[in-house]
């Protein structure tokens, strides 16, 4: 076997293109790096376009709305606006005002706004392997269509979702499952010539009610009886939160195995789709305003709420979470409750908020791998608690770890691949003369 080719050698290599990797890409570049994104799937976005409609996070939930994230989140919204109609409507269990857009358009948003700042991107690319020496990252290796390369950078940004970096360098992390229980997975699908205002005669409590009874009618399979559909900017399609897959399962051994386990992940992505179908047979059975309504598209795949989060720096708590916690290395806000949706028969997602109108700093060092030297980790991968994670895992948060991620990742390439050397104060001065919004007195 040759050895692999060398795709090129940068600054920075941001591995995953989700609401964090690619805000992280977008503003590496614009602080002057040479940037590659490299991206699993054949377009940006991650659960952002592949999975969701919906970006929850930017504003708290409450009795006054605060808006708590702004930079590249801004412009991306701002992208969508231009490419059509976004609906801002209120979360069905009380997280707060979501952004509703065409998974399609923002597609294009995410690639037009990565190819401006002028990072490189390769899609179709899975992180196979890392060199490391003494916690440094030197490359990673990488399958793509033409074989595999190798990709060197000065430091690395882990924004995969599974923390697939971390894991392939030996960097520590909790895997879903290890010391809470694993949150489930859920494939999200959407609905045509759906009657709205028909719909909107039943209520989220009978809704509910209708899913139980169905279920326990013996005449549908519906693991889980308290999922959601909404509105979208197409007239007469809906979207749906409704599917449920458990994520661990055993091993041949005897331990367990989450959805970071090829086996299960393929398992997963089959038992999702055929619930799918199944939960759109009861809608257009049992839900008003369903009765004419058809299945029109799939998640292209299964959505991921948790596989691995890192061992950072620092570990954000429940506690920092539900009392509203500032530190003073902070980069961003969250004031989106803790949304834990854990399996089992007859069980649900449990709720928990913070004060009303108060949100949680995110502190720098969370995205800082503790036992690496030129690597951060930003999105749903952060280093975290469960409870915590179940928080700040909300899309408009990744985007401002992201958003965060690449600045200090730039700045730290500039310093010889030491992100440790670049101060939080600087990364929070660039955050803000940027647009962002890092402490609860910017918040409007």
């Amino acid at each position: 076997m040759t050895s692999p080719a060398i795709y090129g050698c940068f600054d920075v290599v941001v591995v995953g293109s989700g609401a964090a990797g690619s805000p992280a890409a977008i503003s590496a570049a614009r602080t002057g790096a040479r940037v590659l994104l490299i991206e699993k799937l054949p377009f940006l976005g991650g659960n952002s376009t592949a999975v969701l409609d919906t970006f929850y996070g930017f504003y708290t939930p409450g009795d006054r709305a605060r808006k708590v994230v702004g930079g590249i989140g801004d412009e991306v919204i701002a992208g969508l606006r231009a490419l059509g109609p976004v609906i801002e409507r209120p979360n069905t269990y009380g997280a707060g005002t979501g952004i509703t857009y065409l998974a399609e358009h923002l597609k294009v948003v995410w690639e037009g706004l990565v190819a401006e700042s002028g990072a490189t991107v390769l899609l179709h690319g899975f992180v196979q392997d890392a060199a490391v020496t003494d916690g440094h990252i030197e490359s990673l290796l990488v399958a793509t269509k033409a074989g595999l390369t190798r990709v060197a950078a000065d430091v690395f940004i882990d924004a995969s979702g599974d923390a697939d970096l971390c894991h392939h360098a030996g960097f520590g992390y909790e895997a879903a499952g290890d010391l809470a229980p694993a949150q489930t997975l859920t494939t999200t699908f959407r609905m045509i010539n759906v009657d709205h205002a028909r719909r909107a005669e039943m209520t989220k409590t009978e809704l509910h009610e209708a899913m139980a009874a169905a279920a326990e009618s013996g005449d549908y399979d519906l693991p889980r009886r308290e999922g959601s559909d909404h509105i979208t900017p197409i007239d007469g399609m809906t979207a749906t939160v409704m599917t449920r897959v458990d994520q661990v399962r055993p091993g041949p051994d005897g331990s367990f195995r989450n959805a970071t386990d090829p086996d299960v992940l393929t398992a997963a992505e089959i038992e999702g789709r055929r619930q799918a179908v199944e939960y759109a047979r009861f809608l257009v059975d049992r839900v008003p305003g369903y009765e004419g309504a058809s299945l029109v598209a799939l998640a292209s795949q299964v959505g991921l709420r948790e596989t691995r989060r890192v061992y950072g720096d620092y570990r954000l708590s429940r506690d920092d979470v539900l009392s509203a916690r500032q530190f003073d290395d902070q980069i961003g806000l969250c004031g989106a409750p803790i949304e834990d949706h854990h399996g089992g028969a007859g069980s649900g997602t449990a709720w928990e908020y913070l004060p009303d109108g108060a949100a949680v700093g995110i502190p720098l060092r969370t995205l800082v791998p503790r036992d690496a030297v030129n690597v951060l980790a930003a999105g749903r991968c952060f280093s975290a608690e469960h409870d915590a994670q179940a928080s700040v895992r909300s899309m408009a948060q990744c985007m401002a770890m992201g958003q965060a991620a690449g600045i200090a990742g730039a700045l730290g390439a500039a310093a010889g691949g030491e992100v440790r050397a670049i101060s939080a104060a600087t990364v929070r001065e660039r955050l803000r003369s940027a647009g962002a919004i890092l402490d609860m007195d910017e918040a409007s």
